[in-house]
């Protein structure tokens, strides 16, 4: 009787076994054409004269973090900016670099060390971006640069 349990339970393993590795197969085997059917949505919504970007730093954007009330110790937020560009707009993006850092500075140091210290990435450059648009928009200037990325994030 016990002989039997166990091959009952090898059997069981087995087609369990079977199934998990033909639903791996068949999923696997599914999922290049799913990709493909979003690639080519994804392809018609590009513009057709697209060119590769073009990446320009802006290194070492070092500021002051705000303290908070009765906090006595300096905290320093330093950065290395990428900013995308276009093959065109490169010689113009390379000439706005020293507005560009100063409107990082501003950006950046006006952030007190509880604000910073949590935020991420992302959030990092969502607030620069921000900060592009509303200078380039109040000065009625067009951004030589589609956006900024963090390349180097430390907070201390």
């Amino acid at each position: 009787m016990n002989k039997k349990l166990v091959i009952a339970v090898v059997a069981v393993m087995l087609l369990g076994g079977g199934v998990a590795g033909g639903t791996w197969w068949y999923l696997s085997k599914k999922a290049p054409a799913a990709e493909h059917g979003k690639e080519a949505k994804h392809e018609e919504a590009k513009p057709a004269n697209t060119e590769p970007p073009k990446y320009i730093t802006v290194e070492k954007v070092i500021v002051m973090l705000r303290r908070s009330e009765g906090e006595s110790v300096t905290h320093y937020l330093s950065a290395d900016l990428v900013v995308a560009t276009t093959a065109k707009q490169e010689k113009e993006c390379k000439e706005h670099l020293p507005l560009l850092r100063s409107v990082a500075v501003k950006a950046l140091s006006a952030l007190p060390m509880a604000k910073a210290s949590t935020m991420s990435i992302d959030q990092f450059s969502e607030e620069l971006n921000k900060a592009f648009e509303e200078t380039y928009a109040r000065d009625k200037r067009e951004k030589p640069f589609s956006e900024v990325m963090i390349g180097k994030l430390i907070v201390e």
